[in-house]
């Protein structure tokens, strides 16, 4: 069956097609004639339909022949791309890498990261996709990503599972709706001073360091904020800013995402630093995650 074809045969057969002579295929080969002449015969077999029409004047192709020569001219040029294929596979530089990132990590860590990863393995496809912390953390103990840039802590389960670098920390800074007259012409800001706006934040559920980083600093300054909105995602938040439904303290780089009728300023007393990490799951870790954490790793 043609199941059973050699990529020995195929390339007999081109050699033979190329020369449309047997004896000068047979030398080129390094072989004698007869046994290139009785492959041939066996894959005419194999095939159900003679390749070559053979007389006294020479040799020429037969329909079928000329139909195999392209095909058998592509599977050996294939068959000779293998071994490169897998030795950049196992050198991480193809393959598949799926990574999950917080919000936040949109303005601040990952895009840096993922040009320097594209640049230096172009060929592997990266697939991305938003999620909160602990959604992350369900995705990874799953095995349905491969990494996920999140906000710790960790829960018990995930430390047990995960292994988890720090890649950044931040301070969080104040924004407000454009134009408030307590904060006009000031670089800072105090929470004290501010006009008693609703605390937009995220749900404790999904991102209990930040959101326990925000209230501590409310603590410190002898307060206690009234929440008036909960949203899961940064963008979301900095819109409701936006419409002036409340005022947010928000990790540093969240600055790079402008909206108009939102400011940003730093906060008058120090802050609880805001850290972003990266996490993966101990147990699997492929040539494509190892490139990618090899890298994370210079750049810090």
């Amino acid at each position: 069956m043609a199941t059973n074809i050699e990529l020995r045969q195929l390339r007999y057969f081109v050699t033979v097609a190329e020369e449309l002579h047997f004896g000068r295929a047979a030398r080129r080969l390094h072989m004698t004639q007869p046994p290139l002449s009785q492959t041939i015969l066996a894959l005419e077999d194999m095939l159900g339909a003679p390749l070559f029409d053979r007389n006294r004047r020479g040799v020429a192709l037969t329909p079928a022949g000329e139909a195999l020569l392209p095909e058998a001219r592509r599977l050996l040029a294939q068959a000779g791309e293998l071994p490169g294929l897998v030795k950049r596979a196992a050198a991480g530089e193809m393959g598949k890498l799926s990574l999950a990132f917080v919000s936040s990590a949109d303005y601040s860590v990952l895009p840096p990261s993922l040009r320097a990863y594209r640049a230096a393995f172009p060929h592997v496809q990266i697939t991305l996709q938003e999620a909160t912390s602990d959604r992350q953390m369900d995705e990874l103990l799953h095995g349905r990503i491969d990494a996920g840039l999140l906000i710790p802590p960790l829960t018990d389960k995930a430390k047990a599972e995960l292994d988890y670098l720090p890649v950044l920390s931040e301070p969080l800074i104040l924004a407000s709706p454009a134009n408030l007259p307590e904060l006009r012409g000031k670089h800072d800001a105090s929470l004290r001073t501010l006009p008693p706006l609703p605390l937009i934040i995220f749900p404790r559920a999904i991102a209990p360091g930040l959101y326990d980083a925000i209230l501590a600093v409310f603590r410190a300054a002898g307060m206690t904020p009234v929440i008036g909105q909960e949203a899961i995602q940064m963008q979301t938040i900095v819109s409701l800013v936006s419409a002036g439904m409340g005022i947010a303290l928000v990790p540093q780089s969240v600055s790079n995402l402008r909206r108009p009728g939102v400011e940003y300023r730093p906060l008058a007393q120090t802050t609880p630093l805001v850290e972003t990490g990266l996490a993966w799951r101990r147990d699997s870790i492929s040539p494509v995650l190892k490139g990618f954490l090899d890298l994370m790793r210079k750049r810090l």
